[in-house]
């Protein structure tokens, strides 16, 4: 549904964080795909700047409710749905989607679930194991031992991808199952336009998730998200490109081929100093390898498909944001 035109609120210290009641937007869970495809039909259309709240489910669609079905086989054709597709009014291909996670709000149960060939310790693991998770006021509880703040974010955000379908389980350079914990509450994920209104989806919340997601899965919840999107027009990006309040973060992604997605990550980061700031390629080597910080979003070894790898650069007065957008529209 649609009420409406409204961004959020400026002041001259920035943007004011804005409130789920603000969102004039909304699209249910019920509306989701297992695959990013330029002929998925949207099922919204938003302007930039409007807020939207979007329903996710967790990773298995609600199938796993508690210990009777905890262990339920899952195809992977049925793992990861995406709602969406949505349609942004004025993305052409060539620009940059920019999108804003406002607000992220998990459910109140999730579940992490490995098993054996399944993950970087599956050699110790001699049968299927899964654990629940309660999430009540930020704060998850694992068991009477062991409790932790959450911190919700999703695995999978994307758009249309140049051609052909992807199914949401795999990254690429349209985004998809990123696994970056980094895309969280207060950040802003980059993802380059292939077709027009982009035809963006997420979903596969977590409430928390470590670097490298060893074990197969996060803290695999439903929840709902607050964003809004922007455009840079005319400026692409090759690969998804995510930006905190103090980094921005290039992402590498492989098939089954780490030292590759890490080499791809550190040539996105070199890229965007070089194109966008100024730096020659030495100097963006030599920053990045004193200042860069570079790690695993997803490596879910032996496990077949992608691995993504991402290298954190810090805000500095040089290359204060991923792009240089001065004089260069963007809506």
């Amino acid at each position: 549904m649609s009420i409406g035109s409204k961004r959020p609120a400026e002041t001259e210290g920035g943007l004011i964080s804005p409130s789920f009641a603000e969102a004039i937007h909304y699209i249910s869970r019920d509306h989701h795909n297992f695959s990013f495809s330029s002929d998925h039909q949207p099922v919204l259309t938003i302007s930039p700047g409007e807020l939207v709240l979007l329903q996710t489910w967790d990773c298995y669609r609600g199938a796993i409710t508690g210990p009777e079905n905890a262990l339920l086989p899952i195809d992977d054709s049925l793992i990861n749905p995406a709602t969406g597709p949505i349609f942004v009014s004025g993305a052409e291909p060539g620009d940059t989607l920019a999108i804003t996670l406002w607000d992220i709000k998990p459910g109140s149960r999730g579940v992490a679930r490995t098993y054996p060939g399944n993950g970087q310790l599956q050699h110790l693991m001699k049968e299927p194991f899964a654990q629940f998770f309660e999430v009540n006021d930020g704060w998850v509880t694992m068991n009477e031992k062991v409790g932790f703040p959450a911190s919700p974010m999703l695995g999978v955000i994307g758009v249309a991808p140049e051609s052909g379908e992807i199914p949401t389980m795999p990254a690429g350079k349209h985004g998809g199952n990123l696994d970056n914990n980094m895309n969280t509450i207060g950040s802003t994920i980059y993802l380059p336009v292939k077709h027009p209104g982009a035809l963006l989806a997420m979903g596969d919340m977590h409430a928390a998730m470590g670097d490298g997601e060893i074990g197969g899965t996060g803290i695999e919840i439903a929840g709902d998200v607050l964003f809004s999107t922007e455009l840079l027009k005319s400026i692409g990006t090759q690969y998804p490109v995510t930006e905190t309040a103090t980094t921005w973060i290039t992402h590498g992604v492989a098939v089954e081929d780490i030292p590759l997605a890490m080499q791809i990550a550190c040539e996105e980061a070199a890229g965007l100093l070089v194109s966008q700031w100024g730096f020659t390629i030495e100097e963006a080597f030599i920053f990045l390898s004193v200042q860069g910080n570079l790690g695993i979003a997803q490596a879910v070894h032996p496990s077949t498909g992608t691995v993504i790898a991402k290298m954190t650069v810090p805000k500095l007065s040089a290359c204060p944001k991923p792009f240089n957008v001065t004089g260069v529209d963007h809506v």
